[in-house]
């Protein structure tokens, strides 16, 4: 399972470029909305969390929780964990990068 992961952590990385450039990818800010809509609003509604409430999308609790990047948000979207579903075979690396980045700029703005 650990291979599995890092391989897929590999293509993410391939995909989205290097981690020092993934922040700057270029991404489609309505398909990620759109992306987001249609997979995460359901249990993320503005960034919230109706099932565990620590566990939002707000960026204190995404700095907190190690996820405050395009490349770990699109790791976990990917490959989920603990209650969180992964996505990896539902959405395309690009619907990833994507959301991934439409996340982090919602956190940034206080999804506004």
């Amino acid at each position: 399972m650990p291979k599995i992961i890092a391989l897929i952590t590999l293509i993410t990385i391939i995909a989205l470029g290097s981690p020092a450039l993934a922040d700057s990818i270029s991404t489609n800010p309505n398909n990620g909305a759109a992306v987001f809509e249609a997979n995460c609003a359901g249990c993320h509604v503005n960034g919230s969390n109706i099932v565990r409430r620590g566990k939002n999308l707000k960026s204190k609790a995404l700095h907190k929780n190690k996820v405050d990047t395009q490349e770990a948000i699109a790791s976990l979207v990917t490959n989920g964990k603990g209650i969180m579903s992964a996505y990896g075979d539902k959405l395309t690396p690009e619907q990833i990068a994507d959301v991934s980045a439409y996340v982090l700029q919602q956190a940034k703005q206080g999804w506004k």
